[in-house]
């Protein structure tokens, strides 16, 4: 879910690695179905917020892994959001309702096989 495949933290092609059944599980089962990105809010947000689509009120599709102000005014984040969610956007922090959350890709290629 945070990408590290893409970035070449971790090689799942040779040896052992932290969460090798896991990734497992998503290389016979299917294809990942959340991954990091980018996102922007005004409001502040923490680390384990629950991002909401506005759409399904009812379940968060995200959460924030990291997030710090941004020199430029709000705050940026790492969430960790689920693939349909991010495609669909109407992203909102805590709540269905809350403050909206731009989200965005990161600035290198997603790997589509793992």
């Amino acid at each position: 879910m945070l990408n590290y495949e893409s970035v070449g933290g971790v090689n799942f092609k040779k040896g052992c690695y932290p969460g090798q059944e896991v990734v497992a599980r998503s290389q016979f089962r299917g294809t990942l179905k959340r991954r990091a990105y980018l996102a922007h809010a005004d409001a502040p947000m923490t680390a384990g917020d629950a991002v909401f689509q506005f759409e399904d009120a009812d379940q968060p599709c995200g959460t924030v892994a990291q997030a710090a102000a941004s020199p430029q005014g709000g705050f940026d984040a790492i969430v960790s959001l689920q693939v349909s969610a991010f495609e669909a956007g109407g992203l909102h922090l805590v709540s269905a309702s809350g403050p909206a959350l731009v989200a965005s890709a990161p600035p290198y290629p997603l790997l589509a096989d793992i």
